[in-house]
């Protein structure tokens, strides 16, 4: 019997939802208990798995590479994705993309509180994988599903990080319903950047416990 660690499941959601968790928590005391960010809808999430549009990036780095990707939702929201010297691979793949491209991301969320008090909160990509356009449509189905099933179980008294969500969160719960109603809706009229090609989604493995879509 294998006692190697398992990888936190990768939790979907749109842009909206995800830039609107400002909250981190561990479960435990432990130094290396996973952080977790509070997702408003009453889940939490140490690794998020998207699928969207890369519409630019840019190095932003002094000393080294540093690379910034903006990837857009199907409701043009964007996921702001941070890629260094310690996730070279993700880094190289930013390099190397030329926008406007899908991608399929799968990664750990970081928050970053500014001077103002604000919480800014972006993703660090284990990896970045070129899909094509049904990939990313059937993420947003998917997506769009696993957060009205977060709502529809939002206000049972015994889903502890519902309780949490309403402790830390103000912001209507049907904010996130409208936005992934928005987000199927988009597919109907065939709203979408680019068509980079058909590879899989590779280490969206995880996430919220099936296999990535091919």
């Amino acid at each position: 019997m294998s006692n190697a660690p398992t990888r936190e499941v990768a939790r979907r959601t749109f842009a909206a939802e995800f830039n609107d968790a400002s909250y981190t928590f561990k479960e435990s005391d432990d130094e290396r208990a996973p952080v977790y960010l509070l997702l408003p809808t009453g889940e939490r999430a140490n690794r998020v798995f998207i699928v969207g549009t890369l519409t630019e990036k840019e190095d932003v780095g002094e000393d080294s590479e540093y690379w910034r990707g903006r990837v857009v939702d199907p409701n043009g929201d964007t996921f702001f994705v941070y890629a260094g010297q310690y996730q070279p691979d993700a880094a190289a793949m930013l390099r190397e993309l030329e926008a406007p491209a899908y991608v399929a991301i799968a990664g750990k969320p970081r928050t970053f509180e500014m001077d103002d008090g604000t919480v800014n909160v972006s993703l660090r990509p284990e990896s970045i994988t070129v899909v094509d356009e049904s990939t990313r449509d059937r993420w947003v189905v998917e997506t769009a599903e696993r957060t009205l099933e977060r709502i529809e179980a939002f206000d049972d008294e015994i889903n502890r990080y519902a309780v949490m969500a309403k402790e830390e969160y103000e912001r209507p719960i049907d904010t996130y319903r409208d936005n992934a109603i928005r987000a199927l809706e988009s597919l109907d009229t065939g709203d979408g950047a680019s068509d980079d090609g058909g590879d899989e989604a590779a280490d969206g493995a995880d996430s919220e416990g099936e296999t990535p879509p091919q």
